[in-house]
């Protein structure tokens, strides 16, 4: 406007743009009026979206979606991963032209994404499931209160021992990770462990041995805590409680389970009450989020190249509260298949709670042990 006659002419060379598109602008620069506010091209403006010219490609989307999530075996994304790739492939074969790009903006406006498996399903309850919580909490509380030892018991899953894997991520020189194995192929030489640990409610201290799982491992466990901490720390002791998850080498039908922990009760003098968790509930354990997920913690990124390095990596784990933990290798080899006679059983020397007797119990020493 400035420049006068000529000057459109000139603008467009100078611009590239259109003559009318100047005259338009020139007008409204006139009128003093902004239709569009903002924007840069007015309502309707620019190319047209996939769904303009596909009305119906949200709704193709959404159906291969459902159908697949149902489990229609009719769908063809039924045994495939609902990939981009995937959906783009199957709107195509239905006469759909949609690139990756427009069909991930419309699985985002219809509220979709990618969705990961939650564990949530844990089986039937046992209708006594809260009571026997409670009957726990009750009987750990009273023990206590008297100044007689409880523990909680548990059996870390079995490691690898070498210069394997281990999950997790540790702190070093960028681009330098250590190396280990591909393959998870058990070393002879080396073999498995299994950390059997004992944490001790009221002192917050654990005790962990290392070696081979079995029912006889789990008790030669707490004989050691025993021996070399629980003796000391509870001098004038008369019963020791053991909460247990009810499966694994703790199952409560487990004979030699029963069986040792009257030979250990023989021994030390001590009256036993066994209280399980109810079934399917063993990541409740105490030991599980006290101890054991403090020492997954610690050895996180870190190979068990050696038993002597799992015990060192044991045995340094703390926290802020004040956990301690004491590890020890337990180089004892335990037969498999042990067979437990019924007079075995008839000798311990047992009693049944009147609440659930076959998940809680105590074993008290025999006056004239066989």
């Amino acid at each position: 406007m400035a420049q006068g006659h000529g000057g459109v002419t000139v603008t467009a060379v100078a611009t590239g743009l259109a003559r009318s598109t100047i005259d338009r602008g020139m007008a409204e620069l006139r009128s003093g009026q902004n239709d569009i506010g903002e924007r840069v091209r007015r309502p309707g403006g620019g190319r047209k979206s996939a769904v303009a010219h596909q009305p119906g490609l949200p709704a193709a989307l959404e159906t291969l979606i459902e159908d697949a999530i149902r489990g229609d075996p009719g769908s063809p994304l039924r045994w495939v991963s609902r990939s981009l790739r995937h959906l783009v492939k199957a709107l195509a074969a239905q006469g759909f032209q949609a690139s990756q790009r427009v069909v991930a903006n419309l699985l985002r406006e219809m509220q979709y994404s990618c969705q990961a498996n939650r564990k949530t399903r844990g089986g039937a309850n046992h209708p006594d499931r809260d009571a026997q919580f409670g009957h726990i909490n009750t009987t750990v509380k009273k023990a206590i209160a008297a100044g007689e030892p409880a523990i909680s018991v548990g059996t870390k899953k079995k490691e690898l021992v070498g210069d394997f894997k281990n999950a997790g991520r540790e702190l070093g020189s960028q681009g330098d990770p250590e190396l280990v194995r591909v393959h998870d192929f058990e070393l002879p030489e080396l073999g498995k462990i299994a950390p059997s640990g004992v944490y001790d409610i009221a002192a917050h201290d654990g005790w962990v041995s290392v070696g081979i799982d079995a029912g006889a491992f789990s008790v030669e466990s707490i004989r050691r805590w025993w021996e070399k901490l629980g003796r000391v720390r509870y001098p004038h002791a008369s019963r020791l409680v053991i909460t247990a998850d009810c499966g694994g080498s703790n199952d409560p039908r487990v004979k030699l389970w029963k069986r040792e922990l009257r030979r250990f009760a023989n021994e030390s003098g001590l009256r036993i009450t066994v209280t399980h968790l109810p079934p399917g509930t063993s990541k409740w354990n105490l030991i599980e989020h006290r101890l054991v997920a403090f020492i997954t913690q610690n050895w996180r990124g870190k190979p068990l190249i050696s038993h002597q390095v799992i015990v060192q990596l044991i045995g340094s784990t703390s926290t802020e509260t004040g956990l301690k933990v004491h590890c020890q290798i337990d180089g004892n080899l335990y037969p498999r298949g042990i067979k437990v006679t019924a007079q075995e059983m008839r000798s311990i020397n047992i009693t049944p709670d009147r609440f659930h007797g076959e998940w809680n119990y105590t074993i008290s020493p025999n006056h004239h042990p066989p």
